[in-house]
């Protein structure tokens, strides 16, 4: 009977007894943890964010966050406004699926689930050990008309597998994302409209800044990037100086810099300013003021810019953006950083809408340069001869935009001191060659994001070998690592030296080669452009056989020898 026992008898057993409680506590505790282990893939990908508790999904090593809101909804009243922080959300947000689209005409190449003028989101792609990761914040193209972060391009599981966390935002489109009015001038703080998709972007970057940490990111290691309408985005974040320290890093797919209208001025005779384009617009729909505008439906007013024509372009407003970009560029007041830019061998392949109707022969071909390049005719002939006008005008409007721009960014962060890495992509595979799309536009983002297998039906189908294998895992780990560094890097491919060395840049062909001297003509356009801004002549892909007749030699503007 216990009664009867010694207090010797009793303390091992007591002794035995603590023993047996702690083992039990101890798999008590290890069958939990294996319970945790075990648990729906959305358990593992729980945060607690400044914004709000969130739930994503898991990929494997990858964490999913998708549509999540950086902004209030730009609806109703708030149409045509700067967008405005979002509270702090209540609950636990599912952050599962994609958020809509923002308002966009029908296209065959851009293809979303649900579009909505709410549609301020964005989603981020973590690794599962993301502990002060850097970040690569991705701005989609489609000539600020169509596109969003969701598009399947830019799936950015296999990149953050590199140790990047993967940002894609959306940001407003067309008319409701760039349209200038005196009218919603005159609701301004500042006196200014337009812009409001590239505030947006600002926005999504305020955003990142607040919150990243929560996803393992490093808030002061962000990198920019987009391509087409998102590397110009890129180009434009550099110029404004409300974005300025909201990015370490920035890479140009792509990227053009064409003339932009002025907020109510008209420096160029041929370029209406932005305001006077809004009022036009405006009249098109039938609307006397802003309250008739924001009256009408987001779908009749993206249908309504189809009809009139209206093109989305930044404004220079004197506050988002004080310059045309090629003067804020010139008197380096654009944001120090490292750049990485580049262009590809077929950009027009694919955009023959930028082209004039070709010559008859190649006799009016010779007629027309000579009469519209005047004392650089024979430069320009060399370059693009007329026995091949086909070939000559497809290179014409690619290096006049494209060309010229990558060169021309590399050049002037160079000029500040800002280390510049230039690429040209000029890498072929047989479905493309064969419908004559060799390194046509856009060609290089599935490589970047490793999605060459999961390319839209209307995508030359990429062949899934080894050799275009390791081109996609070459890319991808030299943008990884930029944006890691600064320094672009692949482990068993050339070392990319920068621009300033012999104006040297990446060749992405087979394989990725080292070479000096871009195929662009960069000494033409950039004389060309410097005389038209001289005379106050504006600049885009108006070359070649339909360009204005080119002023004389001018002071300050290069000699082309």
């Amino acid at each position: 009977m216990i009664g009867s026992e010694s207090r010797a008898e009793i303390r091992p057993r007591a002794k035995t007894l603590a023993v047996c409680k702690t083992m039990r506590l101890v798999q008590a505790f290890a069958f939990l943890v294996a319970i945790c282990l075990a648990a729906p893939a959305y358990a593992e990908a729980a945060v607690n964010a400044p914004a709000g508790r969130v739930r994503g999904a898991a990929a494997g090593d990858v964490r999913i966050y998708r549509g999540l809101p950086y902004a209030r909804p730009p609806v109703g009243d708030l149409r045509w406004r700067p967008p405005s922080r979002l509270p702090r959300w209540r609950g636990v947000r599912d952050a599962t699926q994609f958020g809509a689209a923002c308002m966009q005409p029908p296209s065959p190449f851009f293809t979303h689930a649900a579009v909505s003028e709410d549609c301020l989101f964005l989603n981020i792609w973590a690794p599962a050990d993301a502990r002060n990761a850097p970040v690569l914040v991705w701005i989609h193209g489609g000539s600020l008309i169509n596109g969003a972060g969701s598009e399947a391009f830019y799936e950015g599981t296999r990149l953050a597998q590199r140790g990047v966390i993967v940002v894609s935002i959306n940001y407003r489109l067309g008319a409701l994302g760039w349209l200038a009015h005196p009218a919603l001038s005159a609701e301004s703080r500042d006196n200014v409209s337009g812009n409001y998709g590239l505030m947006d972007q600002i926005q999504a970057l305020r955003w990142i800044r607040r919150n990243i940490r929560a996803f393992g990111g490093d808030p002061g290691n962000v990198t920019i990037a987009g391509q087409s309408a998102g590397a110009l985005s890129v180009t434009l974040l550099m110029a404004a100086p409300a974005a300025r320290g909201l990015f370490a890093r920035a890479i140009a797919q792509s990227a053009y810099l064409i003339t932009m209208p002025e907020l109510r001025n008209s420096t160029y005779a041929d370029w209406p300013d932005a305001e006077a384009i809004g009022v036009s617009f405006a009249r098109s729909l039938g609307a006397t003021d802003i309250a008739d505008l924001r009256a009408m439906s987001a779908a009749a007013i993206i249908e309504g810019t189809g009809q009139a024509r209206y093109y989305p372009l930044a404004t220079i407003d004197g506050r988002t953006l004080r310059g045309q970009l090629v003067e804020v560029f010139d008197r380096g007041e654009q944001a120090r950083v490292p750049m990485l830019a580049g262009f590809n061998e077929g950009e027009i392949r694919a955009l023959r809408f930028l082209l004039p109707p070709p010559p008859a022969d190649a006799a009016a071909y010779i007629r027309e340069i000579r009469a519209r390049y005047g004392d650089l005719a024979d430069a320009f002939l060399a370059r693009y001869p007329a026995e091949t006008i086909s070939e000559s005008m497809l290179a014409t409007t690619r290096d006049a935009m494209y060309g010229w721009t990558a060169e021309r960014l590399a050049v002037k962060q160079t000029a500040i001191g800002a280390p510049s890495y230039l690429y040209y992509f000029d890498h072929g595979y047989p479905a493309a060659d064969e419908q004559g799309f060799h390194a046509f536009h856009g060609e290089e983002v599935p490589y970047i994001f490793g999605t060459t297998a999961t390319t839209p039906s209307y995508f030359p189908a990429v062949p899934q070998t080894a050799l275009e294998q390791r081109l996609s895992d070459a890319m991808m780990s030299y943008w990884a690592t930029f944006a890691r560094d600064g320094v672009p890097r692949a482990r068993g491919e050339e070392a990319w030296r920068p621009y300033d060395r012999d104006r040297a840049y990446m060749a992405f062909e087979d394989i990725p080669r080292m070479r000096a001297g871009p195929p662009n003509n960069y000494s033409i356009n950039e004389a060309v452009v410097c005389r038209r801004r001289a005379h106050h002549i504006a600049w885009h892909w108006n070359v070649g056989v339909i360009a204005p007749v080119l002023p004389p030699e001018t002071s300050g503007c290069p000699r082309v020898d």
